[in-house]
This record gives structure tokens, sequence and C-alpha cells, in this order.
């Protein structure tokens, strides 16, 4: 597997949190991969083979070659059918409603293709012009010269929301809501009023994807000896409460996370 990541421009780095690349050859060998809630959304383009995406353990839906991946409540699995071939852009929790109109509500746990976001024409002249680029950096000049054209230049995120992600990010998602907003219950409904139509996912949901891949490197990186130490370092009230909260994420407890084939793509990603 070769993955590497790219920084922003300048005038996009406070909204997008990387470019990643990721390009794998196709092995018959190759087992389902999972993919976990992280609290970001992605665009991204395939310029391989096809990839499968699990709906149950037999059934499955083809990703679109160039869409945006919404965000994601729980974790699932993806299965090239051939080479991968693939170029994306993480945006920040705070990011991608920054270039779009739609609520982001509508594209959570979901695959959208860029046509559906975009419009038919400006999306197919998009998608041609990244599958012909040359290289990596003319792909993200591409792009960026798409996003900086449909950046609006409105405020378009609410200081609330911005303020409690900004919170929620600075501490790894560890900070309750209701500590964040001081208590404030009129604050707490303007918040959840907002949040879903500006981030897709309760403030909750995104703290606990937040705190997810603070644990995550933890255990992928054995940064910590035990599980105690994971679950006092990322605050949990107690190990049992850090695993009901990993499990309902990830599907798989902590200790079945070692040396599962299915969670290889995620330890690349979080390596």
């Amino acid at each position: 597997m070769n993955y590497q990541t790219f920084k922003p421009h300048k005038d996009l780095e406070s909204l997008i949190k990387f470019y990643w690349t990721l390009e794998v050859p196709f092995d018959p060998k190759n087992q389902k991969q999972k993919i976990v809630p992280d609290g970001c959304i992605e665009m991204t383009f395939n310029f391989g083979d096809k990839i499968k995406r699990y709906t149950s353990e037999n059934d499955f839906i083809l990703h679109p070659n160039a869409m945006v991946m919404g965000q994601r409540t729980k974790s699932y699995y993806i299965l090239p059918v051939g080479n991968v071939d693939t170029f994306a852009i993480c945006f920040y929790p705070i990011g991608f409603i920054n270039f779009l109109k739609t609520p982001l509500e509508n594209l959570v746990d979901k695959e959208t293709p860029i046509a559906e976001l975009f419009g038919q024409a400006e999306a197919k002249e998009l998608e041609q012009q990244m599958l012909h680029a040359i290289d990596i950096q003319q792909r993200i000049n591409i792009i960026e010269a798409f996003l900086l054209k449909k950046l609006n230049q409105k405020n378009t995120i609410s200081n609330i929301v911005k303020y409690t992600v900004d919170a929620l990010l600075k501490t790894n998602g560890t900070t309750p809501i209701n500590v964040i907003l001081k208590d404030d219950l009129s604050k707490r409904r303007q918040l959840e009023r907002h949040f879903k139509k500006q981030i897709g996912i309760s403030p909750k949901q995104l703290g606990k994807a937040i705190r997810l891949q603070a644990t995550l490197q933890l255990l992928l990186n054995k940064k910590s000896e035990t599980l105690t130490d994971i679950a006092y370092e990322n605050e949990y009230f107690d190990q049992n409460h850090f695993i009901k909260d990993f499990k309902e994420l990830v599907g798989v407890t902590p200790k079945e996370l070692s040396g599962n084939e299915n969670m290889t793509l995620s330890a690349l990603f979080y390596k």
C-alpha cells in the first residue's frame, strides 16, 4: 500500500485537513477493510477499479467514481475489486459546508455523487480534469481552483457551532457539551438546531468520533500499555465505558483490534 498526505493551500487550510492518495495493487487475498467514523467529510476520486461498500455480510453497493462521503455514525466494510488509485480531500468538521448549500445531515452515512451536489456538467468536467491530470500536484491544483471558486465568502458556520467544534477538537472529544456551553440550555437548543445542518451529525456524535480517533492512535501505535491507561488518557468514565463506546463505533472490542486483517487500512491511516 502506498499512502501519502499533502497540505492544502493556505487559503483553504482552515477548512481542509489534508489531501491523501492511496495506491494498492490488486491481490485476490485482500480482505474487507473496515472504515470507522472520524468526524470528517471526504470528497474522493477513484481512478482505479471499482470499490465495494458492504451493506450487509454479503450485499454491497459500488462507490461512485467521484463522490462525497458524509459524516459517519457507524463503521462499514469496503473491498476493492481490482487496483486502487484514489485521491481524496479530507475536510475538517466545519469545512465542507462552506462549499455547499445542501444541509449536511442529508449526506450522513452514504456516498453522494458529486454530480448531485454541484450539477452534472460541472461535476463531469471536474472529474475529467482530475482523471487526466499528469501528477498529484496537478490534481491538487485542479481541486483547489474548483474549491476556491465554490467557497462561500459568507459566514456559513454559526459562531456557536465553530466554538463547539474547536473545543471538541482541542480536547480530543472528551469535554461534555454541557461543559462547553456552561450549562446554558438556550445555547444547547441553538447548537442542536444548527449542528446537523452545518456538520451533519449531533455534537455528541462528533465528540465520540473525535475521541475514537485519539483512541485508535494510542491503540495502533501502542503508546499506552493497558486498556485502563487508554480509558484514563481519553477521560472515559471507566474501562467498561471505553469498551462499550469503542465497540459501538468500530464493531469490535479494543482487544479484538490487534492483528485484525480487516483493520489493515485503518492502521495505515493512523500510523
